[in-house]
């Protein structure tokens, strides 16, 4: 009888990297989805605006809005003011790092009541969205996200 341990210990090296590959693909993908809708998203600049800016008011509202849930769209507003997108990035590969087998659905939310409106043209900085844009990248994202993960 032969020893089929080495066959066995490659084997559950592969399932064990499989499983990795698993969970860490949708956390590169999600990641490279975030960073697109964020740093696509329109930050208010007063200076460009025909009216008045209400007093006090700094941009980024939008931007610092975007929230990453499983299963469930975010319903509520993070309340975070994020021009530069940095906190928002971090909260979503944080929570992109929850992510585990078996989730039905990855949601990129952005509950401001606006959203739609800039989806769909309001601002010049994205006159033709951040999801609609995205999704038609999808194939490219994920490409890039399949070729990191081979390194």
């Amino acid at each position: 009888m032969t020893d089929n341990k080495p066959f066995m210990a490659s084997m559950t090296a592969f399932i064990n990297q499989s499983k990795q590959a698993h969970q860490a693909l949708p956390q590169v993908l999600g990641m490279k989805i975030l960073a697109r809708l964020v740093t696509m998203s329109p930050v208010g600049n007063a200076d460009t605006w025909q009216g008045k800016a209400p007093p006090g008011y700094t941009g980024g509202r939008f931007r610092g809005n975007w929230q990453v849930t499983f299963d469930v769209p975010a319903e509520t507003e993070t309340g975070r003011i994020d021009p530069r997108g940095n906190l928002t990035l971090t909260e979503g590969m944080q929570q992109l790092t929850q992510f585990t087998p078996g989730t039905q659905a990855i949601y990129f939310s952005n509950t401001v009541p606006y959203a739609y409106r800039l989806e769909f043209g309001h601002s010049k900085q994205a006159p033709n969205g951040m999801v609609r844009v995205t999704a038609e990248a999808f194939q490219t994202l994920f490409n890039q996200a399949v070729k990191e993960m081979k390194k």
